[in-house]
């Protein structure tokens, strides 16, 4: 589930989801895919949340739970389906690519300050649209298994 929304998981064949982009993400080179499967989040982690985990896992939930609530039930359903529809999670990934991952993110370039602060918020949201998705998958299982053992 944590895949499918991670944009670039839904890139380019042509460069293997950015796996064949090499950037600079401030200083350090590596390729872009790689940027947005761990570094953008280190970063985040390291700068906002003095390199702990927990606090920002705090702060994604309290997202989830007061910044993003009223999206939740659109983010659990997909059309009129009973189960939720990877196809669309993948078309929303793709969007993202196109529109943000790789977006001013050439070989060669300098992503800083401003490819971070701009693609933060859409790397949080994803990472909670996973979450949110998953549990929602999970407790459609588990009810129908209990529906079923009764």
């Amino acid at each position: 589930m944590g895949d499918i929304h991670q944009p670039l998981h839904c890139g380019f064949l042509s460069d293997n989801g950015g796996n064949a982009i090499t950037v600079r993400w401030y200083k350090r080179k590596q390729n872009l895919h790689h940027v947005w499967d761990s570094t953008i989040l280190q970063t985040e982690v390291d700068n906002f949340y003095d390199s702990d985990m927990n606090e920002f896992i705090d702060a994604l939930q309290q997202n989830i739970t007061k910044v993003w609530a009223d999206q939740i039930e659109e983010w659990e359903n997909c059309g009129d389906n009973d189960l939720p529809c990877p196809a669309t999670y993948a078309s929303e990934s793709t969007i993202d690519a196109c529109k943000w991952a790789y977006k001013d993110a050439t070989e060669g370039s300098v992503l800083n300050d401003d490819y971070f602060l701009s693609r933060l918020p859409i790397v949080n949201m994803r990472l909670a649209q996973a979450g949110v998705r998953l549990a929602d998958i999970l407790n459609r299982v588990f009810e129908k298994k209990l529906a079923m053992s009764i």
